[in-house]
């Protein structure tokens, strides 16, 4: 398998250590949306990161279609969700506020980076600002009733604990001083010990 994009898109960099934790072979193609448009384009034409080709040649995106994907191909013992439905529907939430603190944090690097100055609408910004504080309220929440030791679901981490922590690091890489880490203790405990496991710093945000 392919894995094509920058592993400064969250959606990529969670793709990339899951496969790694599924114990999935793979190669990852460190190409650009923006400054390698055209090279990216030739691989898949919407051009869009995460992009995965599977060992028969299928272009596939969106990372958590790309990781149900994934999830088919582990051994039992390897996968990333729990067995458990309640289980499952708790770690589901986890991912889902997780991405959801994700979008908005590029919504608001897009708009910053992308859209000129005066283009840009301070009443909407303040909308996506207030989801972001929102999501991770929650979801230190959430963390703080699962009380990872240091994972959330088990002795290992699993989709949930992945999630988290990409969408932790990439905030306050791209947008540091927006969310208070002190405010979140649960999210910056787990971010720590997953940014010191092996398949966190082998994929590294850069």
């Amino acid at each position: 398998m392919k894995l094509i994009g920058m592993l400064d898109s969250p959606y990529v960099r969670r793709v990339a250590i899951s496969l790694r934790l599924q114990n999935l072979a793979f190669e990852h193609q460190a190409l650009s949306v923006f400054s390698t448009f055209d090279a990216f384009a030739a691989i898949n034409p919407v051009v869009k990161a995460p992009t995965l080709i599977t060992d028969d040649g299928v272009v596939l995106m969106e990372s958590s279609l790309i990781l149900e994907y994934a999830e088919r191909l582990a051994a039992p013992e390897r996968r990333l969700t729990p067995t458990d439905l309640a289980a499952h529907a708790s770690a589901q939430r986890v991912v889902g506020l997780a991405l959801a603190a994700c979008e908005k944090t590029v919504q608001i690097v897009y708009e910053h980076q992308l859209r000129p100055r005066d283009k840009q609408h301070q009443p909407w910004l303040d909308r996506v600002h207030g989801q972001l504080a929102s999501a991770y309220r929650l979801l230190d929440t959430e963390l703080q009733r699962l009380a990872p030791t240091p994972w959330l679901f088990g002795a290992r981490p699993l989709q949930a604990d992945i999630s988290s922590a990409v969408a932790w690091h990439f905030t306050h890489k791209m947008l540091p001083g927006v969310v208070d880490a002190g405010a979140h203790p649960a999210l910056q405990a787990l971010s720590e010990a997953a940014e010191a496991s092996d398949a966190f710093v082998a994929f590294p945000h850069h």
